[in-house]
Order: structure tokens, then sequence, then C-alpha cells
């Protein structure tokens, strides 16, 4: 019997006439209701004809994630007075629970995404509804590009409802081709806030890392709020080990401390959204903002962190980023507080700081890596993503990174054109590069086993599994918790999609057939595909829906390619190739692989980028460069070489963290990144001098060195170029002569200009290399060779003797001047902005009435005591002589009296004797 009561409670009841108005006259519409109207249940129900009256249509409602999809199906069961998997029914990753009765399906975003691939038209589907679009996930923001096209294209009488849960509306219409935006008003109750900072300062999130005093303040905030107000706790944390620890500190509390999160077991699930008859804390990701309706909250706990996902593509390192929540976020979460009566939420930071937060949470499509979106697109027809209509385009540098992977693993071809394999890997719901893992591997350990190490890799484990990825797979094997049942479900999923359909022998795991190397996988871009709700895992395949109309494995248009003695590309099958593997990695004896080595394989193919080496002491060095530590008490520390499938950086650490590899051998570094394989000719300036040696690599791990005794004589200039624009000019040498004219030649570029060269900065000097370092540069050899080139005598060379002006060198900048006394003093030209400097004996200028002046310039003259000392400073002697001569000779005249100071210096004789020697 259907709950009419409770459907005529629902808030959004009222809005359900616009709405179904304006996909009467525009085909789609954008629905802002926030949570707890019922937008998520209602509205479906009504737009499929089984509540209303309404005709009878097929909707398929989307949501971000699997646990939502269930809680929506099930309270959309229970309005009806039914069941799930009758009018209302659900398919998520690995289950489907649905008949041919169903009216309304709930799936996920990654689900819809398959279907559309598969069957653009989404034939017998009449509505589909986007739920909680406003989180801008990646998976949702494809989906909706997807169905405008099919929309625009195929089936414009297809309707399309944009469902968010807050104002953010306007780009939603404007994506939606001008769609009407029907808004919904929410019985809500007040919500008062208290700021509630920590007491003393803690530190900023960092990676993933949250600090713990944080942690433990939010605790205590918990505490604060059970005992200061009445109802059931809600409390937000980043993710499920921040919840772990946080339960952890709330032992003892009167009340049931509950966690949800995307991983919690069903029945958590089904105890937190359910009226309960004593008093909870639940311990919630971002899950509970507006996905999830959680009955009884009267007070919310805001810790005010989040999760986004985030590449680092240089270094090849993707995580989740712990990062403060945006304001909408915090006003979605405040207002679980008053879904029922009034409520209070205890915010965990100063009211001061609440305004410099970001408005809205970054678009994942902005922030994620884009492998699998690109991917996607190019399965489209689109693999530049131009003509799709997106609210945020991709950002070039992340496309043209997924890219570079997609054309690694074979996916798709050097134009973007998607391959058949790219096609197969599109449909295993898996990040690009752990299908290419999962391909590759099965092809050598078999369909099962492959599928086993690819599902741990997909969803990192505990970590109480350990940081051997070997170990983790035994562990998974026998464990009885919630990660090792989840982890089985993925297992027979993966397995059944690489084996394909019903009565096709799995793949074989020897072939025999020699063919190409995997294309290389770039160093540029490496996902995070392991954390539950990142981009990488959330692309949701259920049985039945990824189970893959394709040849089997040891087909050669779907067998991936592996030659594991690196033969590197063939270029006649670069998308398709075949997979070699010589017995690589199993026992002599039985023929089979051990763990060991299934794993470290498995995850090499995923990133062979992130093969290291050992360095010693738990320190390695990954092939992508980036040097990796193991932690003290690991049992990776002593191998010669790892798989890294999981790392990150610490904060103000150079070197990554590894939290989750395999040991290999060298010769499955060498097998599983072949691409990064390179011998050749080493030059360069290395430690001060030049190296030529002969090195094999792998990336930037050095394999195999020799001496060069004949190195490439370019190669040798080019390196000592990069050591003189290393370490500087300074290597030639510089005599004083030298040095002065350096000096000389760099006043007359900056005053004259024209001919006369820039000698003054070395980076313009190292330009014109040619034009004044040989021949001595080619016949250098080393850096003692740089010290003998005459950098004087190769200045002379820049001298502008083709206009002439060579000549005037010295009539320009003269080297020195003669004074009145007949003494010839130097000029210091080596100011670099000021004038030129003539430091000169006081007395030897007497007569002198105007400044000397060098290329039209007047020098500075420093006007020195007889014994040398500064005395005065001037650019203008005749002013000197009128005024500033007067205190200067009574306040040396006494200090020097054998010498002559005469009260007119202008008509005194100049000399730099003392008055005795001018008497004779």
């Amino acid at each position: 019997m259907i709950r009419t009561a409770a459907l005529d409670a629902l808030p959004v009841r009222e809005a359900v006439p616009a709405l179904v108005s304006a996909l009467d006259g525009h085909g789609t519409a954008v629905l802002c209701a926030p949570p707890g109207t019922g937008k998520t249940t209602l509205v479906p129900l009504v737009l499929a004809g089984l509540v209303g009256g309404g005709p009878r249509r097929r909707v398929v409602v989307a949501e971000p994630r699997r646990i939502a999809a269930r809680a929506a199906a099930r309270r959309m069961a229970w309005l009806l007075g039914g069941q799930v998997g009758g009018a209302v029914g659900f398919t998520v990753r690995g289950e489907r629970v649905a008949g041919p009765d169903t009216v309304v399906e709930v799936v996920t975003t990654g689900v819809l995404l398959q279907r559309l691939q598969r069957d653009q038209e989404l034939a017998g589907v009449d509505v589909v509804v986007l739920d909680e679009c406003h989180e801008r996930h990646l998976d949702a923001d494809t989906v909706a590009a997807f169905l405008l096209d099919v929309r625009e294209t195929l089936r414009p009488e297809l309707r399309l409802v944009a469902a968010s849960a807050t104002t953010d509306s306007a780009g939603w219409a404007r994506v939606l081709g001008g769609a009407p935006v029907v808004e919904a008003a929410g019985v809500s109750y007040p919500v008062e806030t208290v700021w509630a900072p920590p007491v003393r300062p803690v530190r900023p999130p960092h990676g993933m890392r949250v600090d713990p005093a944080q942690l433990t303040h939010v605790a205590s905030v918990v505490r604060r709020a059970l005992a200061e107000r009445d109802g059931d706790v809600l409390c937000f944390l980043p993710g499920v080990g921040e919840i772990a620890r946080v339960a952890g500190q709330l032992a003892g509390v009167d009340a049931e401390v509950l966690q949800i999160h995307g991983r919690a077991p069903a029945a958590v699930q089904d105890a937190v959204l359910s009226v309960a008859g004593h008093r909870r804390v639940i311990l919630s990701t971002a899950v509970a903002e507006s996905s999830l309706t959680v009955p009884g909250v009267r007070v919310v706990v805001d810790s005010g962190l989040a999760r986004e996902p985030r590449t680092d593509h240089a270094r090849g390192l993707g995580a989740l980023a712990t990062v403060r929540a945006s304001r909408a976020a915090g006003r979605q979460r405040a207002g679980r507080a008053g879904r029922e009566a009034p409520g209070v939420v205890y915010r965990c930071w100063a009211e001061a700081e609440d305004g410099r937060l970001a408005a809205f949470p970054s678009p994942e499509i902005r922030i994620a890596d884009l492998a699998q979106f690109a991917l996607q697109a190019a399965c489209w027809g689109d693999p530049d993503a131009a003509g799709l209509a997106l609210l945020d385009p991709p950002p070039a540098g992340a496309m043209a990174a997924a890219r570079e992977v997609l054309v690694a693993v074979g996916a798709v071809s050097a134009a973007g054109a998607v391959t058949a394999r790219g096609q197969r890997m599109a449909r295993l719901g898996l990040h690009p590069r752990l299908a290419r893992a999962l391909l590759d591997g099965s092809s050598v350990f078999g369909a099962r086993r492959a599928a086993e190490v690819v599902a741990l890799l997909s969803e990192e484990p505990p970590r109480e599994y350990g940081d051997d990825l070997a170990a983790a797979w035994r562990r998974a094997r026998a464990g009885g918790d919630p990660y090792a049942s989840r982890w089985r479900t993925e297992v027979a999923r993966l397995d059944r999609a690489v084996r394909g359909p019903a009565g096709l022998s799995p793949t074989p795991p020897l072939p025999e057939t020699v063919g190409s190397a995997p294309s290389p996988l770039p160093q540029g871009s490496a996902p995070d595909p392991r954390a539950s709700n990142s981009p990488g895992y959330r692309g949701d395949v259920p049985p039945g829906e990824a189970g893959i109309s394709a040849p089997p494995a040891s087909d050669s248009s779907a067998s991936p390619a592996f030659d594991a003695r690196g033969s590197g590309l063939s270029p006649g099958n670069s998308a398709s190739p075949a997979f070699e593997a010589r017995g690589l990695g199993r026992s002599p004896s039985s023929g089979a692989a051990p763990d060991d080595s299934a794993a470290g394989l498995i995850a090499a193919l995923a990133f062979p980028e992130r093969v290291a080496k050992a360095k010693g002491s738990g320190a390695f060095l990954m092939a992508n460069g980036t040097a990796a530590e193991v932690g003290d008490g690991s049992g990776l520390r002593q191998a010669p070489w790892l798989a890294v499938a999981v790392a990150d950086r610490p904060p103000h650490s150079a070197s990554a963290r590894v939290r989750l590899g395999a040991v290999i051998d060298e010769d499955t570094a060498r097998a599983a990144a072949a691409h990064l394989w390179t011998e050749g000719e080493e030059v360069r300036w290395e430690d001060g001098d030049l190296v030529a040696r002969a090195a094999e690599r792998l990336g930037a791990i050095e394999l195999a060195v020799r001496p060069l005794r004949t190195p490439d004589p370019a190669l040798v200039r080019a390196a000592l170029l990069d050591g003189l624009r290393t370490e500087g000019l300074g290597l030639l040498r510089w005599s004083p002569d030298a040095l002065i004219l350096r000096d000389r030649l760099g006043f007359l570029h900056r005053t004259l200009g024209g001919a006369w060269p820039d000698v003054a900065d070395d980076r313009a000097l190292l330009e014109r290399a040619d034009d004044w370092l040989e021949p001595e540069l080619s016949r250098a050899r080393r850096r003692a060779d740089l010290g003998r080139i005459d950098a004087g005598q190769a200045l002379n060379r820049l001298l502008p003797w083709a206009t002439g002006e060579a000549v005037r060198l010295d009539e320009l900048a003269p080297e020195r001047l003669e004074v009145p006394s007949g003494s010839r003093i130097r000029v210091d030209y080596s100011a670099e902005h000021g004038q030129p400097v003539l430091a000169v004996k006081l007395q030897e200028l007497f007569g002198l009435a105007e400044t000397p002046r060098v290329a039209g310039v007047p020098v500075l003259v420093h006007l020195l005591s007889p014994a040398g000392r500064p005395a005065a400073v001037t650019a203008d002697l005749a002013s000197f002589w009128q005024g500033g001569y007067r205190a200067v000779r009574a306040e040396l005249r006494g200090r020097y009296p054998k010498h002559p100071w005469p009260e007119d210096p202008a008509t005194a004789e100049p000399t730099r004797h003392t008055n005795a020697r001018l008497r004779r």
C-alpha cells in the first residue's frame, strides 16, 4: 500500500507541477531543492507515473555514490509499500536488484556511463534524473554531457532533470540549453551556530594527513555537544581513517557510536538510516551532506575538512588530499541539524576564517586525473571533449597527460581514436592503468589471479594489512572483514569481465607467440584509483553490465602486449600488442608463479614509472626520478627492487612514502617498464666536472655504466656550456686585465649601446659562445681545460671590429686618465649602474676646474687624503672647490701639515708631493 501520508509530507511536492510543466515544455529542467525535501524519492515516482496518476514512464536516477543509490531505492520502495526489485530497483557495481517490472531504477553515475557507451540511445528510458549534480563529480559531469549529446542528435524526446541541493543552479541551466529552474522550498528549522575553534593552533592538513590534535579537538567538541544538547549528533570528518580515530576517542560516551561511509557494511548503513530508540553519534564522511537523510539528528559537529582528488603530473604520484571544506558544504552540513526540529551546528573553526573559505568545492574535472574521462570521451567519438557540453572544460595539461597514458596502454591511437583494446578497457570500470594491468597480467597469471591483485589496487587495503602487496593479497584471501568481502565481490566481477562471455576459455597464462611490448607509459601522469571515492574507483559496473562481448584474451586483438625482454613497441600493432613473458616470475618446479611475483609484475604493469631500485637503508629511486622510502619496520626495506603501488609525500619531505608495494627483481622491472629503457652515451656536467660514460637506464634508474674514451665532441661542448651556465664564467681564466676589459666594455654597452657588446651578463655571453670562445671551447675536454682559456683574449673577439669602432676603445673608455699632476690614474668601470670612478689624491687635481668625462659621462671623483683615505666624493669639481673644499681643508690640514692646503685650489699647483719636496 502506498504510504500517502509520508508522500504528502515531502516539501518538494509543491514544486512537482512546475517541474512536470517545465519538462513538458522544454524537455530539460534544473530542480533546486534542499536535502530532505524528497527530490530524490518523490520526484522519480511522480515522473514514472507511480504516484500522481501521470503516464507510465521508465525513469533512471543517477546517484554519485553506491550507498546513496541503495538508500534511495529502499526509501522509494518503502513509500510505495513494496520491496526493492519490484517497481523500484537499483544497480551498483557488483550488485543489481531489479526485475522486469522495475520502472524506477537507481544507478550510480558510473553504471549509467557504461550503459551509454553500449547503448547511446538508452532504449526504453524516458527520463533521466541526475541527482546531487552540485557535487560536480567527474562521472556526473560526463554523463550529463553525453545525455545532452543524445538529446541533440538521437533522442530529442529524452527528458533530463539535473537535481541540485544548493542554489548553484545557473550553470546547469545554461549547460542544459537554457533549462527552466524549478525551486522547492524545504521545511527547515532554525540552526544555531556555535563556533568552536581549537584552543591551541593546529597544523593545517597536508596531503592525506590531518593533525592528530585536530581530531582530538573534534572528539572533545562531540563530547561537549552530547553534554549541552539533546538528540543525535552527526559529525562530519574527511575520511575513513579519521572516523576510526575519532571513534576510538569517543569510547565510553553515553551514546551508540556509528560510522557511516562508502565502505560501511549494509547493516551499519541500515542502522544509521533507521529511527533509533536511543541516543547516537554518527561519524560520517561527506556522504551524509546531501545523499543521505539521517533521522533523529539535532546536532551537527563539522570538522571543516573534506577530501578532494589531486594528481601530481610531474612526479606521477596521485592521491586524495585533505582540504578545507567549502562554504557550500558547510551550509549543507549545518542544514542536517534542522531537518526535523531546531538544531545546532558546532563548527570547529573560528568565525573569522569562514569568509575566507572557498564558496563551492572544486569540480573534479579541474583537479583530478583525466585518463578515464579521456577514454570515455574517445569511446564516445570526441577524443578532445571539445564538442561536449561541460560546465568546465578539462584543463589542457591534464588532458595531454591523459592522452599520453591512453596511447601508452594501447587504448587510443596516436590520433586519439579509440582502439578495440581501448573499448574493452572502458567497459572494465577501471582506470586505464589498472585495466592494462588486468588484461596484460591475465595473459601471464590467468584471469582470476590478475583480478585479485587489481582488486587490491583499485581499493587500497586497510592500513592493518601492511605495506606489502603480496602479504595484503594473502590476508584478503583469508580475511573475514568488510574489506575482504568487498574485495571478493570485485574480484568476481573483474574475473567475469576478463573471461568474456560464458563458454569462452580464460586467458592462457603463457602465450608462446612473440608480440610487441607495451606502449610507453608516460612518467608525468599517475592517478590514485585506489581510494573509494576517487575517479578511478567510482566507475561502478555491475555483473551482467560488465560482461564484455569480446574475444578471449588469447585472441591477438584483445590480448595485451608485453615482452619481458623489453623489445619495445611494434610499429604494426601498437594499439593491441601481444603479451609475452617467457616464464617470467614462475617457479621452475611447479610452473606456477608465486604470489610475490604475480603481485609485483601486475603492480609494475599498472605503474611502470614507479618501479624502484634500492639505494640502501630503506631508500629507493623510482624510474620517474622520485625518491621513495619505506617505513622503519617494513618487510620491504631489504628488497632490491620494488613495484610501488601506493605512495604519497609527507609534509616537507622530498621523498615519497611507500604505503603499498611489492618486491620484484630487475628482470620484472625491465619487463614492466621496457618503454623506459634507454642505452646510450651520456655526456654532461656533473659534480663540478665533465662526465662522459655509456649508460643503461630504466627511466631515472641507472642500471650499468662504463667510461667513454672518445665521447662525441658536440656532446662534450654542450656539456661544458652547461657547466659554464651552472657555475658561471669564473671557470675561465680571468686575469686582472681581462676583468678590467670586461668592465670597460660593459660601461660602453650601457652608455652607447649599438655595436658595443653586452658582456656584463653571463647569460648574454654564453648565448654568443660561438663568437668569442672558439676555437678554445671545442678543444676543451674537461674543467681544467676551461681554466686555460684566456677570457681577456676571447673578449677581444667581441669588439666591433667590423664597424671600426673597436679602435676607439681607449678613446671612449680609457683604462687610465691623466690628471693635472701628471699622474695616470686607473678608472674603475666596475659599477654596474653607476658612473665610472676616478680615485685620486685631492692635491693632484688642484687647478682642474671641470670634472673629467669618459664617453661623455662625468666620472665620479673620489678625492683621497694624502694617506689614500676617502676625503670627499663629487661629480662636480667646480662646485667642490667653491664649497666643499673648505670643510675638507679645515678638517685635514692639521692632520697632514706636510702637504699643501692652499686657500685657493683653483690657482694652486697640482702635486703628488709634500711641501718640502715642492720647495726643492
